[in-house]
């Protein structure tokens, strides 16, 4: 069978550019005696590197066909990875096998490579249950959400001898998303010392994802790993092995953190470990706006209300699909009602008994036709056309953004879809927040907070899940209260800033009451902490190819 580029990304196979797998290969081999193994080998990008690198430090042939080593789960790639090796005239030994089936042998001097790259969607069945085992048997119990890099990288350091190498292509799930906390937290307890290599640009052009580069060897309790950042893969060639930045994380968290300066990082923590910021948990509770199954048909205009001639009774009014309407400090009821009128689906169709009307029960009989009930969500609930609600928020917060996460005030009172999240307050601090916390939250430590809590996704996009976002730090309330008379006096200013898209002008009038006039920050530290969110942000907009001022 031919292997084509759709069977290759099904199974995680992306190869590896020469510059990398010859700048690791370099870092890892450090004798001629040394015995390497590349897991998951493809076309044999980093045997012939390692081929190259013993030879050019004069292991003689009869030495390095023994040394060089590597398992392909694909056959016409193990078949194509000799060739590559006979081209160079090298060879190797290659089975053919899935990794995870292959006992560790803890004689290798370096294993290197770059491990296959399958979402957890993708990585299910036998394979994933080999993962996980594989995984466990080391003491590490990952999560569902787990890809299956993070097994593999965990597997593979089991084939090391105590002072051996592991140098690994990763992607940038390792410092941010929540299920490689167990990966982060096995690899400092593993490893004696550990380095990553960071680019500002995207390496591999088919792949969205950012990439990191581990560099990790010796046994044992590293208490901090070093960081060095380039701007693309032909900067390898320049490395200087002396500019790194130590970084000391806490357990398994993000490390994201490790790509800021130290003074930022510095002034960052002070403030969100201070009085003066807290995180958005303790202001409320954060959810995901009702799943209908089918947005397009349970979510109406107005046209289409009257056409079907629904009742009131059997429709609530929402905020439309999506969050490109929600710009603003308020969503409110003028705002609503001008979406309404530019037919935007401000209905969601949701009768409230079992007994729905003659004008809903044809509505749902069109439904059934279109087969809406085989949604899977629909398949899951009783009736099926009864959408399951959430409470109405006080505020709106957008979790999928291109530039910053946004807080907006629901003063519509209007439900929610899942396109946002929803941030009903606790007693005791609904009024300031709902007040206040929309303006509030245009400050550079929020800022910053949301790139350093969320995550980026392919395409430049900064997620963050439920759990992430109440990690996300906010004015405290009693800031808010003691900046009250100074933001109610800017408000109508932020407002039009807003409209115009001029939010950095928004931002930084919003730093000079709350961090300068009422937490002490100074204009130096609020500065750092700018030059931070602005490197983390354009690091994320590189991927996408949108490199822009930040917003």
């Amino acid at each position: 069978m031919i292997d084509t580029q759709a069977l290759r990304k099904a199974r995680g196979a992306f190869f590896t550019p020469s510059e990398i797998s010859g700048f690791l290969a370099e870092w890892a081999i450090r004798s001629p005696n040394d015995v390497v193994l590349e897991p998951s080998c493809g076309e044999a990008s980093f045997l012939v590197a390692a081929g190259k690198r013993l030879k050019g430090l004069g292991a003689a042939k009869l030495i390095w066909q023994d040394q060089l080593h590597g398992f392909e789960l694909h056959a016409s790639s193990a078949q194509a990875a000799s060739e590559a090796l006979e081209e160079h005239n090298l060879d190797a030994q290659i089975g053919v096998s899935n990794f995870f089936d292959v006992a560790p042998n803890p004689t290798y001097d370096a294993v290197v490579g770059n491990p296959p790259y399958v979402r957890y969607q993708q990585f299910n069945g036998d394979q994933r249950a080999k993962g996980l085992r594989a995984a466990l048997a080391q003491g590490v119990r990952l999560s569902g959400l787990a890809s299956s890099w993070a097994p593999f990288v965990i597997h593979a350091s089991q084939f090391l001898n105590p002072d051996g190498r592991l140098a690994l292509v990763l992607p940038g799930e390792l410092l941010t998303v929540n299920y490689a906390a167990q990966v982060r937290q096995y690899l400092l307890e593993r490893f004696g010392s550990l380095r990553l290599v960071m680019f500002e640009s995207r390496v591999f052009p088919e792949v969205l994802e950012e990439v990191v580069l581990l560099l990790a060897e010796g046994s044992g309790g590293a208490k901090n790993f070093e960081v060095h950042q380039a701007r693309n893969i032909q900067d390898l060639q320049y490395f200087d092995a002396a500019c790194w930045s130590a970084f000391s994380p806490q357990g398994g968290a993000k490390w994201t953190p490790a790509l800021l300066s130290s003074k930022a990082l510095e002034v960052y923590q002070r403030l969100v470990d201070g009085d003066n910021f807290t995180s958005l948990l303790s202001w409320g509770d954060t959810y995901l706006g009702a799943v209908t199954g089918n947005n397009k048909y349970f979510s109406l205009n107005e046209e289409q209300v009257k056409n079907l001639g629904l009742t009131s009774g059997e429709l609530l009014e929402i905020s439309p699909p999506g969050s490109r309407h929600l710009k603003e400090l308020a969503f409110t009821s003028a705002d609503w009602e001008s979406l309404s009128a530019e037919s935007a689906r401000c209905y969601l169709f949701r009768p409230g008994n079992d007994r729905p009307s003659a004008a809903a029960r044809r509505y749902i009989e069109i439904g059934e036709a279109a087969g809406i009930p085989r949604a899977y969500k629909c398949t899951n609930r009783e009736p099926w056309w009864r959408v399951p609600t959430v409470r109405v928020p006080d505020l709106f917060l957008t979790y999928m953004n291109h530039e910053r996460p946004r807080f907006i005030s629901n003063q519509s009172n209007v439900h929610i879809l899942n396109s946002v999240y929803g941030v009903s307050f606790h007693h005791g601090v609904a009024s300031i927040g709902r007040e206040f916390l929309s303006i509030g939250s245009l400050n550079s430590v929020t800022l910053l907070g949301g790139e350093i809590v969320g995550r980026a996704y392919g395409g430049g996009l900064l997620k963050m899940e439920p759990n992430e976002a109440d990690l996300l730090p906010l004015p405290s309330s009693e800031l808010l209260r003691a900046a009250a008379a100074d933001l109610r006096r800017l408000h109508p200013q932020i407002a039009v800033l807003l409209q115009q898209g001029a939010v950095q002008r928004a931002v930084e009038l919003v730093d000079g009451v709350l961090l300068m006039r009422h937490a002490g920050v100074s204009a130096r530290e609020i500065a750092a902490m700018r030059e931070a969110r602005e490197l983390l942000f354009r690091r994320r907009r590189a991927r996408s190819g949108k490199e822009r001022g930040a917003h």
